[in-house]
């Protein structure tokens, strides 16, 4: 099974200054910035994954610049991201179209032709078919409640995912072997999907792609992956795209599944609500813990409205703000005692959590009282200081700070390692 990385343009300053919290002048982003398998001592993932809307274009709007997606087209995916076969041997490349950003529209954007030169041109070893993301999801004894048009609309969307991918396959022959053409599959329920795979194994797709998952929780996957491998059986390979589980992936062991692509350790870094550091045990468990946040003063929103309102100056949060840097930092260092540095803390993410420094009522007590006990456990077991990974052992303490993309992705880049390397004792 492989962990696939869907990139984002998800890379740091290499030389950013955390004392002064800033790039250098002379900074070049992009040129001058790393990405994980660049800044880790090997990469933290078996491939990479490129949507075809997050390069962007005229069609559809990415996050790449003009400039970026110029240079993506002409150059490659693998030498755009400095992820060549020859430094990563046998790493997948794979490519997609990036449905979730064109679902609103009638049709696709793209058609299979274009899809096919974008991923030989790219270079690609993996490209997906040319799908139209159907969000609906229901047991296939309560499809009926999803209402003639709804059913309607979702069929429509499985036709057109199903002649794109009959298209993509015939366009894919005229490039021979360039990449392994992937067929996806979207459905509206378990059987739906089961007979959408069933059609392009017929076609003769050997590898598939089950589109659709970001938003279903854990038994839906498993009832859809279910029903696929009891109608196309175990000889096809399977892939799951956006698969945001990621963290569940030995409940999936029973469903042969080949590969999957996921963002979820780097988005969790910034984006969960405590679960901010992952942290591998001997037993071969995960646990996570809470990053610190110490947000800046200036630039926080939360932060500049309670400012605007009157509650606080602007003054006072950069006294606290530095206070709280110190606090972490002399902790860190074995300079200040646990209950100090939490107290100090404390003092800065109150009011950011709370919107004040009373706390009056029940609620407003016990949301500190959880914040508090997070911060004592991730401050009791310093998870930074024995981690091996190449950014605990270069910026220590910083890792764990919740401040900034340059902090914040650096946790990200741990929590792939991490899971990568957890992932690989679980196989």
């Amino acid at each position: 099974m492989k962990f696939i990385f869907a990139d984002s343009m998800d890379f740091v300053d290499p030389n950013f200054d955390f004392i002064e919290d800033r790039s250098s002048p002379s900074r070049e982003i992009y040129w001058d910035d790393k990405y994980p398998h660049e800044m880790m001592s090997k990469a933290p993932y078996d491939g990479m994954l490129v949507s075809k809307a997050i390069v962007g274009g005229s069609k559809v709007s990415g996050r790449y610049t003009n400039a970026q997606a110029m240079m993506f087209n002409r150059i490659g995916a693998r030498e755009f991201l400095r992820y060549r076969e020859k430094d990563f041997p046998t790493s997948m490349m794979i490519g997609d179209c990036g449905a979730f950003s064109y679902h609103k529209m009638e049709t696709p954007p793209y058609s299979p032709a274009e899809m096919v030169d974008f991923y030989g041109d790219g270079e690609f070893t993996h490209g997906c078919s040319v799908d139209h993301v159907i969000f609906d999801f229901v047991p296939d004894d309560q499809v009926g409640s999803l209402g003639n048009e709804q059913l309607e609309e979702n069929r429509r969307r499985f036709e057109i995912t199903s002649e794109n991918a009959q298209l993509f396959l015939k366009e894919s022959a005229r490039l021979g072997n360039r990449f392994t053409p992937m067929g996806v599959i979207q459905g509206w329920s378990p059987g739906s999907m089961a007979q959408a795979a069933l059609r392009l194994k017929k076609m003769g797709f050997t590898y598939l792609a089950v589109g659709g998952m970001v938003p279903l929780r854990t038994p839906q996957i498993k009832t859809a992956l279910k029903a696929i491998r009891e109608l196309v059986g175990n000889d096809i390979q399977l892939h799951i795209l956006g698969f945001a589980k990621a963290d569940q992936i030995d409940e999936f062991k029973d469903y042969n599944i080949t590969s999957f692509d996921s963002t979820s350790p780097l988005i969790r870094a910034f984006k969960d609500s405590n679960r901010n550091y992952y942290v591998s045990n001997a037993d071969g468990t995960m646990s996570y813990y809470s990053a610190i946040r110490i947000p800046q003063a200036l630039e926080n929103r939360t932060l500049k409205d309670l400012a605007k309102e009157g509650k606080f100056s602007q003054e006072d949060f950069q006294n606290r703000e530095k206070h709280a840097l110190d606090a972490i930092r002399s902790y860190d260092a074995g300079s200040a005692d646990l209950n100090e540095a939490l107290s100090v803390l404390m003092a800065y993410s109150g009011p950011l959590l709370i919107g004040k420094d009373e706390y009056l009522n029940e609620k407003d007590i016990k949301k500190r009282h959880t914040l508090e006990q997070r911060y004592r456990e991730t401050l009791e077991a310093k998870p930074w200081q024995s981690c091996k990974c190449a950014i605990c052992q270069k910026v220590g303490v910083e890792t764990i700070i919740f401040r900034g993309g340059n902090r914040n992705r650096r946790r990200g880049f741990h929590n792939l390692e991490i899971y990568h390397n957890h992932l690989k004792k679980f196989i």
